[in-house]
């Protein structure tokens, strides 16, 4: 059996005090089930640590997109981000794919560095780094000056995601992670939400203390970010085996749950035959070719949707305050998707069923005519329902499916980054020249990529499937201890 029992005095305080035995730790990892005391334990960390984790990627989202609102705040009298910087569109995607390269660059490697350096002190250094950048964009003058500023952000933003995906393998068993990534991400919708709200405030700013309304809106999304960045690193907690707010008992709870499913502040580095493994993967790729998909209309809406809502009849400063109900509606969406495909474990199929909603609000909005404003509307919340709310199962199904945690960070960063071509599509295909068309070649784009995610994710559900039935056959029609992949 691959967990073996520990004889420490730790252990058998375990059994004694916390009224679970060691054995029983390890037939639970195996089960999949939870004691009473495990339930305790898990519920204890998801107050100290999920809060805190979606709160940090909320503030990353909204520092990495609020750049959609500052290019289109206050633009009916030129005080917007493209006028004071002379930026052109074309140089505007341009500086966009700066922060994208970036963060494709630099996604495995920060991975890397956050388990050397422990995760409060990298996520910190992250916070206090974007934030400061995020300001910085504040007082840019020029297209050279945002590109700049904009990769050095991409630098600083590459490794939080990945990372806190990371992260939760110190915490939590591969069966209790999907959801919490899924909690964590969806924060990504609600900082949409927040951000219009704030763009729609802040554009009342104007001209104070001699700043444009753009300015100050970089300034005062930036600072809460630095902020937190300084709070982060001291309440933050690393890995259990080190969390003061655990009893003993707990801690060793903890160590004994996550011995097959986790990882721990002392296992050894990434070795290269993990790595070339992971690499090598044939599988993984298929995902990657999935996310990759998903990524156009994720990273089109998330930086365009300012844009779109302005083609769709809406003015200045009510354009940014009629992109909350997209993002808002699309949050709850997410969740309820979430909790539903890890519920039924059914990852695959909750993905493509949502990938289809989302292909359904795309192909109507470049069906409907360009003055169909309302239902164009109605359409763009529908689109953004079934794009953010595919994303949580997708990177729940990678990382469920990866059976050596010492792969799961690196696995997830190149998930990820390979996901940035999908991206960099994505900052093309919504042409200024085509608002008065309703944008018809960016949702039939947009169309065609949640299609394709769709009819992927069924299919490689079904390649699963078959390799489970030939593991089955294999091992005389039992199951016993194999582990399977889950769709």
């Amino acid at each position: 059996m691959a967990l073996q029992t520990r004889t420490s005095s730790g252990a058998q305080s375990l059994d004694k005090e916390a009224g679970i035995s060691v054995e029983d730790a390890n037939r639970s990892n195996m089960t999949g089930s939870k004691t009473d005391e495990e339930k305790r334990l898990v519920k204890r960390q998801d107050l100290r640590i999920m809060p805190l984790s979606a709160a940090i990627f909320l503030l990353c989202y909204l520092d990495r997109s609020n750049i959609g609102n500052a290019k289109t705040l206050n633009a009916n009298t030129k005080n917007d981000l493209m006028t004071e910087t002379r930026m052109s569109n074309y140089q505007y995607v341009i500086a966009l794919m700066a922060f994208l390269i970036a963060y494709a660059i630099f996604e495995v490697p920060s991975n890397y560095v956050l388990k050397k350096l422990r995760p409060s002190r990298w996520i910190s250094i992250l916070m206090l780094s974007w934030g400061a950048l995020t300001m910085c964009l504040g007082a840019t003058n020029s297209f050279a000056t945002v590109t700049a500023v904009r990769f050095l952000l991409g630098i600083s933003e590459a490794g939080l995601f990945p990372g806190l995906v990371y992260y939760l393998t110190f915490w939590y068993r591969a069966d209790e992670r999907s959801i919490r990534v899924a909690f964590i991400l969806a924060s990504a919708t609600l900082a949409g939400a927040f951000g219009g709200a704030l763009a729609y405030a802040i554009g009342h700013m104007q001209g104070v203390s001699g700043l444009s309304a753009w300015r100050w809106l970089f300034i005062l999304e930036g600072l809460p970010s630095f902020l937190s960045g300084i709070a982060v690193w001291f309440i933050l907690p690393d890995f259990p085996e080190t969390a003061k707010w655990l009893s003993v008992d707990e801690r060793e709870l903890a160590a004994h749950r996550l011995q097959v499913e986790g990882s721990k502040s002392s296992d050894s580095d990434l070795t290269w035959a993990q790595a070339k493994e992971t690499l090598t993967d044939w599988r993984l790729y298929a995902h990657y070719a999935i996310y990759f998909g998903i990524s156009v209309p994720f990273s089109s809406l998330s930086l365009f949707t300012p844009s779109i809502v302005i083609g769709l009849g809406y003015a200045n400063l009510q354009a940014q305050l009629m992109t909350v109900p997209p993002y808002a509606v699309a949050y709850v969406v997410t969740l309820c998707v979430s909790y539903s495909a890890d519920r039924l474990n059914a990852r695959a199929y909750h993905a493509a069923g949502s990938a289809i909603l989302g292909a359904a609000g795309f192909i109507a909005s470049a069906l409907l005519p360009a003055t169909s404003f309302k239902a164009r509307y109605a359409c763009l919340i529908i689109a953004c329902c079934g794009a953010f709310g595919c994303i949580p199962p997708l990177l729940g199904w990678i990382s469920s499916n990866l059976h050596s945690t010492s792969s799961v960070g690196l696995a997830v960063a190149l998930n990820i980054s390979l996901g940035i071509p999908g991206q960099i599509t994505g900052v093309w295909i919504y042409t200024p020249n085509e608002k008065a068309k309703g944008y018809p070649t960016g949702h039939w784009t947009n169309f065609a990529m949640l299609i394709f995610v769709a009819v992927a994710s069924i299919a490689l559900a079904f390649y699963y499937r078959r390799r489970n039935a030939r593991m089955i056959r294999a091992n005389g029609g039992n199951v016993g201890d194999l582990r399977l992949f889950t769709y």
